[in-house]
């Protein structure tokens, strides 16, 4: 039982390290993510806007573009940000009914084994206590009369010391 309860707070803790990695891996990833998008962020304002600067006709054309790119810069980062949301939620859904079935699988496990030892205590109270207890009256039964008829009626002359005892626990298997 102490062993089946250590496998299961076992398979807990990898469950948790497990969505901890996934979570940490999940957290470089979008860290890695928000880099890239920085660095293009801060490559288009070092290269695009000192030209848009020199250049007023060619900022009134490119500002538009900019502003649609900084909009699905924005929109990737909320889709993303949404996703991480739902992939977390979904990570810790399957953490807690993981958990639900361990805990599910351990009351099942030790009902079953309850009921096994019941099953095993109620045969030996019924069925093998009573064999020994009859067994035990036949051979007290037949040494009586053996020795009532003063061991008459054996093949070959068989004496009484030629026969060997039988020992109670072999009797019944």
């Amino acid at each position: 039982m102490d062993k089946l309860t250590s496998v299961f707070i076992a398979l807990t803790g990898i469950a948790v390290m497990l969505q901890a990695g996934i979570l940490l891996a999940m957290y470089l990833a979008m860290r890695q993510s928000g880099a890239r998008i920085e660095a293009i962020a801060e490559e288009v304002k070092t290269k695009v806007l000192p030209t848009v600067e020199h250049a007023e006709a060619f900022l009134t054309e490119i500002r538009p573009k900019l502003q649609v790119i900084a909009d699905n810069l924005e929109d990737s980062t909320t889709l993303m940000r949404a996703q991480v949301q739902r992939i977390d939620a979904t990570v810790n859904d399957t953490v807690d009914r993981a958990r639900l079935q361990i805990i599910r699988a351990d009351e099942l496990l030790s009902r079953t084994l309850d009921r096994v030892e019941k099953t095993s205590d109620m045969v030996h109270e019924t069925v093998i206590s009573p064999v020994r207890q009859l067994s035990g009256l036949m051979q007290g039964i037949t040494a009586g009369l053996d020795f009532l008829f003063g061991g008459r009626g054996r093949k070959n002359g068989a004496r009484r010391e030629d026969r060997r005892p039988v020992p109670q626990d072999e009797m019944f298997i």
